[in-house]
């Protein structure tokens, strides 16, 4: 733990509330690791997100974890107030700000890096503002209109995320002619929109969307094929942990795995995406998937 910051219940303050002190050097883009895979810690500032919903919902909580998760190790925390899941109720721009604001700026003060997880422009322009360094968009063809214009103007690394449709209509939309070879086509699609917006194309991080539109099978055979992604030219973000489809995997005695029991899998998955060439991976675990990334990049790449 860092002298310099306390989680909740340590130092001179036993207050269950977090108690957050200075740092000397604050984590940044431009000193995230090179030598391996990002690794992104999830923070669901949400009552309703599939994993955790309700566990980190109020502001004392959610900073609690994030700080857990930031001296854990974790590159990234990535900071949601709306969960993604498949037919989640929307929330307004406001209520989702109520709820990440607190948590962004207190993060930041204890020198975290910080994603913003919103599908929101407005959200991420107040979220940038408050110090979060990096935008995470999950809307993909239904994104924000206002998105590539601020994405421009801040010059801040941008998730992009390939998903049809909303949470509400993205399942039946799972229907390819050949997943890899579409998704990427419709990845590259998005990109041009935003890089003719003005924005760079060095800003843009691509992100496949497992879950998002995607049988389970669309998932294995996207995962078995990121090459066709790193390929495209730009960093490549893996988002598998605690998927639905390894809960479907992990099926024993005709029931599919529950969320919590789908980490020893998230790991695997992190690793074999690590060891493929993606940039980074977003996971609920942080403090073991830097092990396994470590893992990952000491063995090197396929020949």
């Amino acid at each position: 733990m860092d002298s310099l910051a306390a989680a909740p219940g340590t130092g001179p303050s036993t207050s269950p509330l977090p108690v957050i002190r200075p740092v000397r050097v604050a984590k940044a883009v431009g000193n995230l690791p090179a030598d391996r895979a990002v690794v992104l810690g999830i923070l669901n500032v949400t009552p309703d997100s599939f994993s955790d919903g309700g566990r980190y919902a109020t502001t004392d909580d959610a900073i609690g974890h994030g700080l857990r998760m930031h001296y854990g190790g974790a590159d990234i925390i990535d900071v949601g107030g709306e969960s993604t899941r498949p037919n989640a109720r929307q929330v307004s721009v406001e209520e989702e700000l109520t709820r990440v604001l607190p948590v962004v700026k207190a993060l930041v003060k204890a020198g975290a890096l910080i994603s913003i997880d919103t599908m929101h422009a407005e959200t991420a322009r107040q979220a940038l503002d408050a110090g979060a360094a990096i935008i995470n968009d999950i809307s993909g063809s239904e994104y924000d209109p206002a998105m590539p214009a601020l994405v421009a103007e801040r010059r801040v690394p941008y998730i992009l995320t390939h998903r049809r449709g909303t949470a509400a209509t993205m399942d039946g939309l799972a229907h390819y002619d050949d997943v890899v070879s579409d998704v990427a086509a419709e990845l590259v699609e998005l990109r041009d929109r935003f890089v003719a917006a003005g924005v760079a194309a060095d800003q843009i991080i691509l992100d496949p969307g497992l879950g998002f539109a995607k049988t389970d099978e669309h998932n294995w055979a996207i995962l078995r094929d990121l090459d066709a992604f790193t390929a495209l030219g730009h960093r490549v973000l893996v988002g598998a942990s605690r998927k639905r489809f390894l809960g479907t995997l992990l099926t024993s005695a005709g029931k599919a795995a529950a969320p919590a029991e789908r980490d020893y899998a998230s790991l695997a998955v992190a690793s074999l995406a690590a060891a493929a060439g993606a940039w980074g991976v977003r996971v609920h675990d942080p403090a073991a998937t830097l092990d396994a990334v470590k893992v990952a990049a000491a063995i090197g790449p396929r020949r």
